[in-house]
């Protein structure tokens, strides 16, 4: 008998999702993405008050493209916390497949760096703490948010875009 060759097969690399601003053409694959992560349990929850019947904010928004379809979308909408503006993350979805690689934080991060560049002060969000802190945010400064409906307050965290941007907001959440 003959030993197999111990000369290894080098591994395809397999190529990371690109990266490309939400379109038209986009929303109904991304909402097809995100019916499946979120299932249709999404529209009890309190953070979709304050999407529906708002305009998404579509210079923020991202959608990760494997071979052109959405494997991961991250939005952002406007808002106001007691009349200053700040832009609403959700939903992050990613597809179960591209988890534990990184793709949601790139996500996140990417929407951020956007809404910075687009001028908002400040990202407020409704979401899983320890996984959202490694993007910036924070519960520290929330105390004072309230949200049109019930919420678990330490999932409402906040992320400052600029020095002072998560500063003094209190007061009712409501569409801009």
């Amino acid at each position: 008998m003959t030993a197999l060759s111990s000369t290894a097969v080098p591994p395809i690399p397999i190529s990371a999702p690109v990266l490309v601003l939400e379109t038209l053409a986009l929303e109904t694959a991304v909402t097809a993405l995100i019916d499946r992560v979120f299932g249709p349990g999404r529209f009890a929850k309190v953070s979709e008050r304050l999407r529906e019947g708002n305009r998404l904010l579509a210079d923020c928004s991202f959608v990760a493209l494997r071979e052109g379809q959405p494997v991961g979308c991250v939005r952002l909408w406007p808002v106001s916390v007691g009349g200053q503006a700040v832009a609403f993350l959700g939903p992050l979805a990613v597809d179960p497949g591209e988890r534990s690689v990184g793709l949601g934080q790139v996500l996140v991060e990417q929407a951020c760096e956007a809404a910075r560049i687009a001028g908002w002060k400040a990202v407020l969000l409704v979401g899983d703490a320890p996984y959202f802190t490694r993007a910036g945010f924070s519960a520290a400064r929330t105390a004072g948010i309230a949200l049109p409906g019930p919420v678990d307050q330490r999932r409402v965290l906040l992320k400052a875009l600029v020095e002072g941007g998560d500063e003094g907001l209190s007061g009712m959440v409501t569409l801009t």
